[in-house]
């Protein structure tokens, strides 16, 4: 009898405990009920079709036990369903946004959408021309900085949602957390794989009801990204690669679990500071990097200049420079940010940037296939 209670109250404990587990896990509520819409790559977004609406949670980069938020995504035309889960309402589709990055402000555009971003943040670095072309004519009101937006303008706009990009310490957002308009964290850019951060694509489909063309086009760009990635693996060569140059007294470079590291595995590269185990970017003495990178096969670097980088101005950056392998042998490959849409494209386009990657490692299986991106410097 004695056995029969004592199984009988660890039963209960550890019901219990699973149900503080489960609340733990979920910052505070464990919601119960609805469908989940399968996330084949992405880590930190979590959908749930629920009844009368769907429930969006983003996981925390940054300590992943909990949520950083969660959203109610209600149909603006129906009515609020009973029983919500803690969160906040969001009513979609979005008609009238505040978005604070240009690389969202491109994906909206491409979801055809662009008509419901009523406001922007750092207005000079958007290369859409259509919105630019909206700001010049007054439908579209810049909000200045993405760090420190204009409130009063918030204000006037009264937007039904403002999209942020979150950061470690971004805490309640100060004055504009407490303007009672939903701030969309977009984590997006704290995923560690390239197909993870491009599965926000759905999401984004679902905040200006787009979702069945998201779905198409994250179809795609897997489709097309996992069939280079195979292709790339199948090379019997693996070459190796540095990355950036030096920047006054640092080098940075992607750490061996970041987004940049995984991307030039699926290349079909062996990265040169694979071993380094951050998931962001490392500052480096310039000279340990040049003792590590001059033997490395290809340099691949990104500058921001009018003109092409040339060999001659490579060289003028830094002496050390001129003794990289990559550099002597012609290997040495740049994106000019100023004259094209690499931040705007690649985030949610990883295939066009694994496109030009595995053509600059694997030139004789692809061709002379012209690149999107990169260019040689000569």
């Amino acid at each position: 009898m004695k056995n029969v209670k004592l199984t009988y109250v660890l039963a209960v404990l550890l019901t219990m405990l699973c149900a503080l587990a489960s609340c733990t896990q979920s910052g505070g509520y464990s919601e119960s009920g609805g469908e989940a819409i399968a996330m084949r790559y992405s880590e930190l977004l979590r959908l749930k079709d629920c009844q009368g609406y769907v429930s969006a949670e983003i996981i925390n980069p940054w300590d992943t036990t909990k949520l950083l938020h969660r959203y109610i995504l209600v149909e603006a035309d129906g009515s609020m369903p009973e029983s919500l889960p803690e969160g906040d309402v969001v009513r979609i589709p979005l008609q009238k946004s505040v978005v604070s990055t240009s690389v969202h402000c491109s994906l909206i555009n491409e979801l055809g959408a662009y008509r419901a971003i009523r406001g922007v943040c750092d207005a000079d670095y958007l290369y859409l021309k259509a919105l630019k072309d909206e700001i010049k004519a007054g439908n579209v009101a810049d909000v200045g900085s993405s760090m420190e937006p204009d409130i009063e303008k918030l204000i006037d706009l009264s937007p039904d949602a403002v999209l942020m990009s979150p950061y470690e310490s971004s805490g309640s957002y100060g004055k504009l957390g407490k303007l009672g308009i939903p701030l969309i964290e977009c984590a997006d850019y704290m995923e560690q794989t390239a197909l993870g951060r491009a599965e926000w694509i759905r999401f984004f489909g679902l905040l200006y009801g787009q979702q069945a063309k998201a779905d198409s086009i994250f179809s795609c760009v897997e489709k097309a990204y996992l069939s280079l990635r195979d292709s790339a693996s199948a090379m019997k060569e693996h070459p190796t690669v540095l990355t950036e140059m030096k920047s006054g007294s640092t080098w940075y470079v992607a750490g061996g679990n970041s987004y940049v590291a995984r991307l030039l595995k699926d290349a079909g590269a062996d990265y040169i500071f694979k071993d380094e185990p951050s998931a962001g970017s490392v500052p480096y003495d310039p000279e340990m990097v040049f003792y590590r990178g001059q033997k490395a096969d290809y340099w691949l670097v990104k500058y921001n200049q009018p003109t092409v980088m040339t060999k001659e101005q490579l060289a003028q950056q830094w002496t050390l420079n001129m003794q990289m392998d990559a550099y002597r042998n012609g290997r040495a490959f740049g994106v000019n940010l100023s004259r094209g849409t690499f931040y705007e494209e690649t985030p949610f386009h990883p295939e066009l940037l694994l496109r030009d990657l595995v053509s600059i490692f694997h030139p004789s299986a692809n061709g002379a296939r012209t690149m999107r991106y990169y260019q040689q410097i000569r």
